[in-house]
């Protein structure tokens, strides 16, 4: 009987205690991850700073080079930048937002690294969130659009036509996450997640369900479905190669899909991590520290994965230029500009770009 009230008597206490204890009313309340372990709290923030200042350096590297390819001295006159061609214009795009996306990220964690405390004022951390939901969502946008050109183009024999200054490609791109972020800023979701400044930890779990686990699984699902048939359709025409040497339209329109296949094959490496976390956020209450470090690695490396790409193309238009003897190695996409070349370089590449010289 003693025991049996010792029993009761502790259960009470407990459900008082908890009863007291007042429930998190937003991810200020949250304890900052490994504030009372230094091990834990460094395993964190010194990594994701080593990966994303990695990211910002390849980002300014491979600018550099890019606009740096249109200074050369064999070029007769300056030409806009409207007038590059897709591939060109695809690497500044996901530059700007692979270099946004790591600015804003990177003074998050050194501030919290430094100060250990949340990022403080609010306004400001809600801002850090906000720049993460834009640029993020640019890159998914953006590589989207990229697969959805590659599959097009090999198999309709169709370019995406931009619009004048690409305007139809920056309001998709940069608008649709504009409109989700003050959405969420609308509802309160953006904050401190106990980690750094994205979704708030206590108001905005279900737009980073939403976002972080249903949305962007389901583009990375569409753009390897997308790859995949794109890459099945080259692989099955690459045999008329052999039959027809003077093919040249599709031989360069393959050169196109297999340069922006590229990109969402590094999209593809760069968010599978963030998409597993999120799927497993929807099984369970706790998703193990290593797979949302995983996530964060992988998704602060973006820069380096498209600088990778960046230069393998680079070498790959070197060889191609030497062969021809045309040397232009930042032209991603077949600029072609030898006599019989000529048909292509109107219909696949210039044919989408009319309405920027006009």
């Amino acid at each position: 009987m003693i025991k049996e009230n010792s029993s009761i008597t502790t259960t009470i206490a407990s459900t008082l205690r908890d009863q007291m204890t007042p429930s998190p009313r937003d991810g200020y309340d949250l304890p900052l991850y490994g504030i009372e372990n230094t091990t834990s709290f460094y395993m964190v923030h010194i990594p994701a700073l080593t990966c994303i200042s990695l990211s910002l350096s390849t980002v300014v590297i491979v600018l550099f080079l890019s606009c740096r390819g249109y200074k050369d001295k064999k070029r007769t006159k300056r030409t806009s930048f409207y007038q590059w061609n897709k591939g060109e214009r695809f690497v500044i795009y996901l530059c700007i937002c692979d270099g946004l996306f790591n600015s804003f990220h990177l003074i998050d964690h050194v501030y919290i690294m430094v100060i250990r405390k949340h990022v403080t004022p609010p306004e400001l951390c809600r801002f850090y969130g906000f720049m993460l939901v834009e640029f993020i969502g640019a890159q998914i946008f953006m590589v989207n659009l990229i697969a959805i050109n590659a599959f097009l183009l090999i198999y309709f024999r169709k370019n995406i036509d931009f619009g004048k200054y690409d305007h139809r490609l920056v309001i998709w791109t940069f608008g649709m996450p504009c409109i989700g972020g003050i959405t969420c800023l609308a509802l309160n979701a953006l904050g401190p997640n106990g980690i750094f400044c994205f979704f708030d930890g206590v108001k905005g779990v279900i737009p980073n369900l939403v976002i972080c686990s249903a949305f962007l699984s389901t583009i990375l699902f569409i753009n390897i479905t997308l790859y995949g048939l794109t890459y099945h359709r080259i692989r099955k025409e690459e045999f008329s190669f052999k039959r027809d040497e003077n093919n040249e339209m599709l031989k360069a329109s393959h050169r196109a899909a297999r340069s922006m296949s590229l990109f969402v094959a590094a999209f593809m490496t760069q968010w599978w991590a963030m998409a597993l976390y999120g799927i497993w956020q929807l099984t369970v209450k706790e998703v193990p520290l290593f797979v949302f470090q995983l996530g964060t690695t992988f998704s602060n490396l973006g820069g380096v994965f498209n600088g990778v790409v960046y230069f393998f193309l680079r070498r790959q238009r070197i060889k191609d230029s030497k062969r021809d003897q045309e040397y232009d190695p930042n032209v991603f996409t077949p600029d072609l500009r030898t006599n019989n070349r000529k048909a292509f370089n109107y219909e696949l590449v210039n044919n989408s770009d009319k309405s920027n010289t006009n």
